[in-house]
């Protein structure tokens, strides 16, 4: 799995409830290390941001920010429209070989 998707996969699992950073590492099945390098690199590049709580500083959450909630979507949407190409094309090979049998 590329890194783009793993930043992706992230993306899709922030989401507005509360989730430690273990949780999301099992959620996603990565290790903890994978996970805050990826969450670094998301930070860095402007699409999450961290927050903490204001009863309790400790906790912290990640939440998208409108860079971040505008490159889940499109990525959403490029994910989509290969799963529509792969359906397409392979709903035209069986064709092809019911044709052939025929």
């Amino acid at each position: 799995m590329g890194l783009r998707q793993d930043y992706f996969n992230v993306l899709r699992k922030i989401k507005e409830d509360f989730k430690n950073q273990r949780q999301l590492a099992k959620e996603l099945k990565f290790s903890l290390g994978k996970l805050n390098y990826c969450l670094l690199e998301l930070r860095k590049k402007g699409l999450v941001k961290i927050e903490s709580f204001k009863k309790d500083p400790s906790k912290i959450r990640y939440v998208l920010t409108p860079k971040g909630i505008s490159l889940r979507t499109k990525l959403t949407l490029d994910f989509m429209k290969r799963k529509m190409n792969e359906y397409e094309e392979l709903k035209k090979e069986l064709k092809d070989q019911k044709n052939k049998k025929e």
